[in-house]
């Protein structure tokens, strides 16, 4: 990797923290719409879900 390049899981952290939630409600909502991308992502482009093995 090139050190001109910025380090894309650090950018997301910074948006994060940026993001910081209000109260518990906004926390829980943000971590809801992560995980609605999240799930969102593991389907295919015929809206399939792909299992996916750790």
């Amino acid at each position: 990797m090139s050190t001109n390049q910025e380090d894309k899981n650090l950018i997301n952290t910074v948006k994060d923290l940026e993001a910081e939630p209000v109260n518990s409600l906004d926390a829980q909502q943000q971590q809801q719409a992560r995980n609605d991308r999240r799930k969102q992502s593991q389907h295919d482009d015929n809206g399939k879900y792909k299992e996916s093995y750790h």
